[in-house]
């Protein structure tokens, strides 16, 4: 399948204001419930998403290590999912 011509990427993108192109990719950026929920615990994991899997690293930088924060996060990600 041949890349699509800048006239045809812009054409497409016009059907998809959520959406821009950054460094050649397609991109768009989602809220998700478990950083809603980190935000509100004022608690901020790494989530990465590799197509069909999402990881969540949890640890409290400012302790060096994990503390009860980390595990009340990871019940309420549960919970949430």
């Amino acid at each position: 399948m041949a890349a699509l011509s800048a006239q045809q990427i812009s054409s497409l993108l016009s059907s998809l204001p959520d959406w821009r192109i950054e460094g050649g990719e397609l991109v768009r950026t989602f809220k998700n419930r478990v950083g809603e929920l980190a935000e509100k615990a004022g608690h901020h994991p790494d989530i990465d998403i590799r197509y069909n899997k999402v990881r969540l690293a949890l640890v409290t930088h400012d302790a060096a290590g994990l503390t009860n924060k980390d595990f009340d996060l990871a019940s309420q990600a549960d919970k949430a999912v």
